[in-house]
């Protein structure tokens, strides 16, 4: 994807190069969360990003809108101070196109529950031509009579998502494998287990679960530090994709990277693991339907998560 959003002040980057750039993440030490929607807005189906932040100063949300070539980007900060109530609900305004665009929001009420992103009592809403083109949070009536705007004929399509966190041994995530499906627990645990041979020391190993179910568990790690499994998700087949080697040769601060991504179950083939995505995902196209829990119906995945796990001493 192209160069993406601005984020708060006390972030120096933007949101897409401070999440690809593990030297920033590093050094700041922060939680970043990135959605990327697919949606139509302005004339055309256009990608917006909404990241959220946190430090320990502030969260910060920033929503932005691609441009017609891909490159621009049109972007709206807020910083949530716990210290400035008023500026938790409010509404900023900028053009796509020649079009104006509103974003409003309230995080009054909204609870984070330790969370980077609120988990309920708040909406975000983008609204272009009279249409609310995306709307996050369940405040949804209180969202529509803000902004006095209809719900779009289009619904949004998530895309992707790109999250940074730390933890010691054990990372845990919520995520929707589409917007209109629910949530799931990923939760990932690096541990050492006592070799049969003395002598062998300490052998690392890592268990993936999924709702609270063991889905993949890796034994002798230092040799599979790299690899993919399939694992089964109500209807739906889930690849996952993982590279620890970091975790494991890399000294001081460092990050595993984990991809998840979802594909519809076939009865009629019987198709391999798929690859690693090869082209960026802002330039790859998917199915507007959805089916049960949310999976895109088109038999190619529509959806991707990267978890980017920063082990900390």
């Amino acid at each position: 994807m192209q160069e993406q959003l601005g984020i708060p002040a006390c972030f120096s980057s933007s949101a897409e190069k401070l999440a690809d750039d593990p030297v920033a993440v590093a050094r700041s030490g922060q939680n970043v969360f990135m959605s990327v929607y697919r949606t139509k807005m302005a004339d055309q189906c256009r990608l917006i990003t909404v990241t959220w932040c946190k430090n320990l100063l502030l969260h910060g949300l920033s929503v932005s809108v691609e441009g017609p070539d891909g490159d621009s980007q049109y972007t709206c900060k807020v910083e949530l101070k716990p210290w400035y109530f008023w500026k938790k609900q409010g509404s900023k305004r900028f053009n796509v196109d020649g079009k104006p665009v509103d974003v409003f929001w309230d995080l009054r009420i909204a609870k984070f529950n330790g969370e980077t992103e609120p988990t309920s009592d708040y909406y975000v809403a983008v609204v272009c031509d009279d249409e609310v083109v995306l709307l996050l949070g369940n405040l949804k009536k209180r969202a529509y009579r803000k902004t006095g705007c209809r719900p779009a004929l289009i619904d949004p399509m998530l895309v992707s998502r790109k999250e940074h966190i730390f933890g010691k041994r054990k990372f845990i995530t919520r995520v929707k494998f589409h917007d209109k499906g629910s949530f799931h627990e990923i939760s990932i645990e690096c541990k050492n287990k006592t070799s049969s041979n003395p002598s062998n020391g300490a052998e690392p190993e890592m268990e993936i679960r999924i709702d609270g179910h063991l889905v993949i568990h890796v034994k002798h790690l230092q040799w599979k530090f790299r690899g993919n499994e399939s694992v089964h998700l109500n209807k739906a087949r889930i690849e996952v994709f993982w590279d620890v080697h970091d975790w494991l040769f890399s000294p001081g601060l460092r990050h595993a990277l984990f991809i998840f991504k979802p594909t519809l179950l076939s009865t009629s083939s019987s198709t391999p693991p798929s690859s690693l995505p090869s082209t960026p995902l802002s330039s790859r196209t998917g199915s507007s339907s959805s089916t049960s829990d949310g999976f895109g119906g088109s038999g190619a995945p529509d959806f991707c998560l990267f978890l980017y796990a920063w082990k900390v001493e």
